[in-house]
Formats: C-alpha cells, sequence, structure tokens
C-alpha cells in the first residue's frame, strides 16, 4: 500500500496509544514529526508519521528521553529500535509491526513480525501472548473507524492461514487413540479464529478433532453425534448478530448432544456456564483441560 493515506491526530492517538497533546507538544519543542496540511489548513499524518511516532513512543518507554530521540537521524533509531528489540521480550515493537503490516496491508512485514515472535515463544504462546491482545485493540481501532473492515479481513485472513498450516503440519494418525473433540459454531457466527486455535491446540496434544467451523445448523448435530461419538464439544459465540441467545443455544445443544460435555468460547460469554446444567464449561474449563493435557 502506498503511504497516501492520510491520519488526524485524533486517529494517531487511537493507533499509537500517545495522547494527541503529546504529540502537538513533541511537533513544537523538537521538530520531531512534520504533518502535512489540507488546503483548509488541516494538519494530516501519513502511514510514514504513523511508523515514525510508533518507533519514537517504543524508544521513549525504553528509557530514551524525548530530546536524545528528536536528535537521531532514521539510521540512529533504526540501530536503536534493534538494540531494544534484541535485549526485551519484543511484544511491543512486534505489535508495533503488526499494526504497520494491518494498515499497510504489507504481508512481507507480517511475515518478517510473526516469525520473529514465533521463534521467540513458540506457536502458541506467541498467540496468547501477543496474538490475540492484538485482536482485541483490531476490535477498539474498528470500533472507532480507525481502520477499515478491509484492513482487518487482510490481518484475519494471514492470521488465519497461519493457523491452518501449522494444523495440518501436525502428525496425527488416522486410527489414533485420542479423545474425539468436535468444534462448530451457531449459525450466523463467522469468527473462527479462536475456534481454529483450539483445534490446533487439541491436535498437537494427541486428540483428534472434527472441525466443521463456521455457522453449523444445529439440526445436522444429532446426525453427527451418531456417526462420530464425539467426546467433547468446543463452541463458541462472539457476535450480537447472532440470532440465538446463549441460553437457548446451549438447550439447543443439550437435546443435540446429549451427555456430552460442552466447552464455550467467545466474548460473549459472560456469567456462569455450569448456570445452564451438567455438562457445560466455560473458556477458563478448556484451558485448564489443554493445560492438564499437556503435562
Amino acid at each position: 500500500m502506498s503511504t497516501t493515506a492520510r491520519y488526524s491526530i485524533r486517529d494517531l492517538e487511537k493507533l499509537s496509544g500517545i495522547k494527541a497533546h503529546t504529540i502537538r507538544i513533541w511537533e513544537k519543542r523538537y521538530d520531531i514529526i512534520k504533518p502535512s496540511r489540507t488546503n483548509a489548513n488541516i494538519r494530516f499524518y501519513s502511514n510514514d508519521d504513523l511508523r515514525h511516532i510508533l518507533n519514537i513512543s517504543l524508544l521513549n518507554k525504553n528509557g530514551y528521553k524525548i530530546s536524545a530521540i528528536a536528535g537521531m537521524s532514521d539510521a540512529d533509531i533504526a540501530g536503536h529500535m534493534s538494540t531494544v528489540t534484541l535485549t526485551g521480550d519484543g511484544t511491543e515493537a512486534v505489535q508495533e509491526n503488526l499494526l504497520l503490516s494491518l494498515i499497510e496491508m504489507n504481508e512481507a512485514m507480517f511475515n518478517h513480525a510473526f516469525m520473529s515472535i514465533l521463534l521467540k515463544m513458540g506457536f502458541e504462546k506467541a498467540f496468547i501472548n501477543v496474538i490475540f491482545p492484538f485482536f482485541e485493540k483490531i476490535g477498539v481501532m474498528w470500533q472507532t473507524g480507525s481502520i477499515n473492515p478491509a484492513q482487518e479481513h487482510f490481518f484475519s485472513n494471514l492470521i488465519r492461514q497461519k493457523i491452518i498450516a501449522a494444523t495440518d503440519a501436525v502428525k496425527t494418525s488416522e486410527f489414533g487413540a485420542g479423545q474425539l473433540v468436535l468444534l462448530l459454531l451457531p449459525e450466523n457466527e463467522l469468527h473462527e479464529i479462536g475456534l481454529l486455535f483450539y483445534n490446533y491446540a487439541f491436535k498437537i496434544r494427541g486428540y483428534r478433532t472434527i472441525y466443521l467451523g463456521q455457522s453449523v445448523p444445529l439440526e445436522s448435530l444429532p446426525l453427527v453425534a451418531e456417526t462420530c461419538k464425539p467426546d467433547v464439544v468446543v463452541t463458541g459465540m462472539t457476535t450480537s448478530l447472532n440470532a440465538l441467545s446463549l441460553p437457548d443455544y446451549a438447550h439447543l445443544l443439550r437435546k443435540a448432544l446429549p451427555g456430552i460435555p460442552v466447552y464455550f468460547t467467545g466474548r460473549l460469554i459472560t456469567g456462569k456456564i455450569s448456570d445452564f446444567g451438567k455438562n457445560f464449561y466455560s473458556v477458563a474449563d478448556l484451558v485448564s483441560l489443554l493445560q492438564k493435557s499437556a503435562a
């Protein structure tokens, strides 16, 4: 993507986490960033400005005085950025690069950032400590209009590809003896990144899985239960657009999959899942199950 994107100072605040008045002070006192102006004399910022602000912010958080950063060349800043990334856990730097890759829709930049955390943390920790928290940030940016749906889809599909590739690389036996896990989302539920991750997590621990994915009609589940006889079910709800309420969904699952433990995930899952009856469990219970399986 070209660097012709235009951001207001409020956009820059939302994306970088630096208050607008701080950015203005840095502009006036240190000449650290030079916004362009519209014909109406309204300041705006480019992708290059955003990148510069993100780099300055990271150095400042790691003990560099803003007055010292102001005297650095771009090459000096890049050198100090490398030092910060190598000496720390690199999480903030990676998140900033992920943000830039999303904004610029730059797959090469994304791959570089993703591989750096993968090498440092391993696949699961990279998702738990960096990728999933970053998705929460994306949600906020999307709601405030700082990014558009195309950018969010671009990033989500790259992550989706990474999980599927990692899952395909897991060696499984056709006649494995592990418990069988059924993973599905209700009708109109399309956000499957979390479910894909759990599919990987179960497979890497020796479970067998059947991944049905997005928007599965409930009326099809009795046949699945009879044919495959799953030991565990994992499902989730993240969108308020779903026609079913959580209690209704739990009731229908109980009828379709009697006696099978069901683990619920997703940001709409609040309150005590056990209130819906026996064999219903929360995401915390699911994490506990996976941790025990990894031991």
